[in-house]
């Protein structure tokens, strides 16, 4: 098959990236380099693959770009976008233009090419906002929701909260109304923290990465609240994994939205 990554030089991208070249599969990246180190990950892949990696410096805001790329492939990963909360906040504009609209460049160009790919999306968590009407337990060590010890279920209600949930939002529900509209084969991917190799994790981002990395080189952490605060930790082959079971079985859970962590087990 032909895989198209956007985002693909970024964490999860490469990690997707390597999987499927490991496998012989065709490999198109797409990323604009935009994010810190992003560079190295694509050396990476292109020092281990050589020319069975194809890449296309570009960013998902250009429409006309995309509709010139997509064409021809299998599967699109759209992986691709603004990550931080702080950063929406900082810069909504931005933030909305990549996320929101950048996504809707994809999914025009996946529905105008002759033979539509399969769309995965990487949506986030954030949707749900703060669920301040969940009841929550604080224990000694650690807070957890009193109703739901399996964790948030997909049909939690909806609350975008932030200029990044709002973007991140608006791409989740279009990225599942073109499978009714349209019948685009698409599946979204509600994601916690995912964590791995080859993450540069910064405080805003990628918080697991960025905590190994000042304790090995010695910079102090900063703990915000009494933390006792718990997040869903997923390792990034795990999540590949759950990329691949979809991609095996889309039939079944095109147009389905999923809610991906590590579960009560993994959450630290």
């Amino acid at each position: 098959m032909s895989h198209l990554i956007t985002g693909g030089a970024g964490f999860i991208g490469c990690n997707l990236a390597d999987y499927l070249l490991a496998r012989g599969e065709q490999v198109t990246i797409v990323d604009n380099l935009s994010r810190p180190r992003t560079p190295l990950n694509l050396a990476w892949l292109q020092e281990r693959y050589g020319k069975q990696l194809r890449f296309v410096q570009a960013d998902i805001r250009d429409a006309a770009t995309m509709q010139a790329v997509i064409p021809g492939h299998h599967v699109v990963y759209h992986l691709a976008g603004q990550v931080a909360v702080t950063t929406s906040v900082q810069d909504p504009r931005s933030d909305f233009e990549i996320n929101a609209l950048g996504t809707l460049n994809i999914l025009e160009a996946a529905r105008l090419a002759p033979k539509p790919p399969i769309v995965f999306f990487a949506s986030t968590n954030k949707v749900y906002g703060g669920m301040e009407t969940v009841a929550v337990v604080e224990e000694a060590t650690r807070y957890r929701y009193r109703d739901l010890p399996a964790g948030v279920p997909e049909h939690q209600l909806l609350d975008f909260h932030s200029p990044y949930g709002c973007s991140k939002g608006a791409a989740d529900q279009y990225v599942r109304d073109y499978a009714r509209i349209y019948g685009l084969q698409t599946v979204v991917f509600r994601q916690s923290c995912i964590y791995g190799p080859r993450q540069f994790g910064v405080e805003d981002q990628g918080w697991a990465a960025h905590f190994a990395i000042a304790a090995l080189l010695g910079r102090p952490i900063t703990i915000y609240g009494d933390g006792k605060q718990v997040r869903d930790m997923l390792y990034v082959d795990d999540l590949i994994a759950a990329y691949m079971a979809a991609l095996e079985r889309i039939d079944q859970v095109s147009g389905r939205i999923y809610n991906i962590g590590g579960g009560p087990q993994n959450a630290l």
